[in-house]
């Protein structure tokens, strides 16, 4: 008993544009976890879909779990409702996942178990690609890229991921502050984290058992707007000044799977939809 008092409570914040698609199943995940999140916030951004009223109907089919709704209408982007979740939420953790993450069930279990270091400041883990082919292999993939990253940047840097990222909020009132605003919209946000994060020595560790899905979307983007997506971690280091050339190897591989992936996935979608026959029918 004395262990459970110690655990940290875990908040998850999930801002929202648009995404009366994916919503419900980003909320069953985090509502079905084997310990419980301290609270699940949602922060729609000015959604003119059925975002809003999706959450508030789950509120209704769940009252026993903490779903939180909150509104952030004073601006539209990701940095200004990440920033108004994490400054809400109560957690001695802050969780933070996008609309289309699927968290595996024991998610906030193993976040507890990374935060029970007390010099951990902030965690990061690989994800699975839930509506790819060859999932778990999948799955394996991503982990060891990720690993090979943090190689590669000889461990000095450590970077967040935004669709499964948490970090403690004494560390988060630290560097609040200082996050870049990225009015332009031209970096990475959960780089620009890390970054400031590092500047401050707080340790952002990496947790292969922290395990979030997501949706390859992105790879239904054109090559020109996918080339601007990639080309946002050029951007971001640029913004703080940093020239270290291990850590363009993240732009290598995502340029390097591209293709090939875009084209898994097109097979993938077309395989999925077709209806099954049964009795020669």
């Amino acid at each position: 008993m004395n262990d459970a008092a110690e655990l940290p409570r875990v908040s998850i914040v999930i801002p929202a544009y648009n995404e009366e698609g994916v919503i419900r199943q980003c909320l069953i995940a985090a509502i079905y976890q084997s310990v419980p999140a301290h609270e699940i916030i949602v922060v729609d951004n000015l959604s003119k879909d059925r975002t809003a009223d999706i959450v508030r109907q789950m509120q209704l089919e769940y009252p026993e779990s903490p779903v939180i709704l909150l509104s952030q209408d004073r601006e539209q982007g990701l940095i200004p409702t990440r920033n108004f979740g994490l400054d809400h939420a109560t957690g001695d953790v802050l969780g933070r996942i996008d609309a289309d993450s699927v968290l595996e069930p024991d998610w906030v279990e193993q976040v507890q178990k990374a935060f029970l270091d007390q010099s951990v400041q902030a965690a990061t883990g690989p994800v699975v690609y839930y509506d790819m082919p060859m999932r778990r292999f999948g799955l394996k993939a991503d982990d060891k890229m990720r690993q090979l990253m943090l190689k590669l940047a000889k461990h000095q840097y450590h970077f967040l991921f935004g669709s499964n990222m948490a970090l403690r909020a004494s560390a988060w009132e630290t560097i609040r502050a200082e996050t870049c605003r990225d009015e332009k919209d031209e970096m990475h946000e959960d780089i620009d984290l890390s970054l400031h994060l590092a500047d401050h020595e707080l340790k952002v560790q990496y947790c292969a058992q922290m395990v979030s899905g997501m949706s390859a979307r992105r790879l239904e983007d054109s090559p020109r707007d996918y080339r601007y997506y990639v080309t946002r971690f050029d951007r971001t280091y640029k913004a703080h000044n940093v020239k270290k050339m291990a850590l363009k190897a993240p732009m290598v591989v995502f340029f390097s799977v591209y293709f090939p992936a875009k084209l898994l996935r097109a097979i993938h979608t077309v395989n999925t939809a077709q209806p099954v026959r049964r009795g020669g029918q």
